[in-house]
């Protein structure tokens, strides 16, 4: 057993004094180059483990420096995005602004032309029912308003005042089926009376048979009822049907767009029919 471990030491005894020997005349040997054999080889694998140790360490930078570039890119996209959202919610308040703008421009236009006094209101509620059709003001008794004064638009009559309060009051459309108004039609001065006819329509009843009237036919306020001043514009005649009787069955689609209604003007001078009623009254 001794006797082998002797051999293997000397075997690499032996194995060592060989590289040494190698290696002393590899460095005294000189490559075509000029440079020593030895030191050529040794710095051919330094070389290569360099240039391994180098592209790792470049593929790590770039990866590294990758992810730091699309972090920023992201950033700077969401930051965009934000800036475009609050542009985007800047520009609807400009619109918005501007359409509030436009129709009190339209209201104040209206006020300096019906010579009447009117209160200014604002809708703040609406309820809509198929038969039941009212809005909600933000002027009350507190601002002179009382139940049926009329409440108009820029494009025409939209309804009367049926409950007012301190600082609110409800307003019956001209649509709701308990609605009613004296109603004419411009033209020939035919003479009727408009209701709520469902889906947004009126019917114009009483108008005689023999009566000149067309579809396209403005139908104003006749202000016979007391509620509505004379002339102030209702509809146009949609449609005409023969009912048999002494009267037609008139359908009219209304000049105001109730669901699009944002501020509108009570009136609160009294009409001549009502001045009139008044002075009987006294």
């Amino acid at each position: 057993m001794a006797l082998l471990e002797y051999r293997q030491r000397s075997g690499y005894l032996f194995l060592a004094v060989v590289v040494g020997h190698i290696l002393l005349i590899s460095a005294r040997v000189n490559s075509s180059t000029g440079v020593p054999v030895l030191e050529a080889v040794t710095f051919g694998v330094f070389s290569e483990i360099q240039r391994t140790v180098s592209t790792g360490i470049s593929a790590v930078r770039n990866t590294w420096n990758g992810y730091i570039g699309l972090q920023h890119v992201k950033r700077e996209n969401d930051e965009l995005k934000q800036r475009l959202a609050a542009a985007e919610i800047m520009l609807q308040q400009q619109r918005a602004a501007a359409e509030r703008s436009r129709g009190l421009a339209q209201l104040l236009e209206l006020r300096e032309h019906v010579g009447l006094q009117t209160v200014a209101a604002e809708i703040i509620g609406a309820a809509a029912t198929a038969d039941f059709r009212t809005l909600t003001i933000d002027k009350g008794t507190r601002d002179g308003l009382r139940p049926d004064m009329a409440v108009i638009s820029p494009a025409g009559i939209a309804g009367r005042i049926v409950v007012p309060s301190a600082r609110s009051a409800k307003v019956q459309l001209l649509v709701d089926r308990n609605a009613a108004a004296g109603a004419m039609i411009e033209r020939t001065r035919a003479q009727g009376v408009v209701v709520g006819a469902g889906n947004d329509r009126l019917r114009l009843d009483y108008v005689s048979d023999v009566a000149d009237v067309v579809v396209g036919d403005a139908v104003v306020s006749s202000g016979i009822d007391g509620i509505y001043p004379k002339g102030f514009v209702i509809g146009r005649v949609e449609s005409i049907e023969r009912s048999g009787g002494a009267y037609r069955r008139i359908i009219v689609r209304p000049a105001v767009d109730f669901s699009a209604l944002e501020e509108v003007l009570v009136v609160v001078t009294p009409t001549a029919a009502h001045k009139a009623s008044d002075g009987v009254s006294e």
